[in-house]
């Protein structure tokens, strides 16, 4: 299959898929579907269902792109401006914050 894209590249992938009906559907919609995939995947976890963990991550991270994409927010961009350089409060890697 070759070397995946990272992070924008499935953000990309996603608005290819979605971006149409997600702007038709709107932020306050989508974000919608994307707290009830968030439910989901807190469900799968809880009851230890690891079969549909895979499934349940992917969704949520669809979601996520989703509405990143409809916010104008590159999410592998911000990641690494905030993240980066380690723990935004004490730059540290792991993070030594009390």
């Amino acid at each position: 299959m070759g070397k995946r894209p990272g992070v924008s590249g499935f953000q990309k992938k996603i608005e290819e898929i979605y971006l149409e009906r997600d702007r038709a559907r709107g932020l306050e919609g989508t974000t919608l579907w994307f707290v009830e995939e968030v439910g989901e995947l807190v469900r799968a976890l809880r009851r230890g269902e690891r079969k549909n963990l895979e499934e349940e991550f992917a969704d949520a991270l669809a979601w996520l792109a989703t509405l990143a994409s409809l916010a104008g927010v590159d999410l592998e961009k911000a990641g690494w401006d905030k993240y980066g350089n380690g723990c935004p409060r004490c730059g540290a890697s792991p993070c030594r914050c009390p």
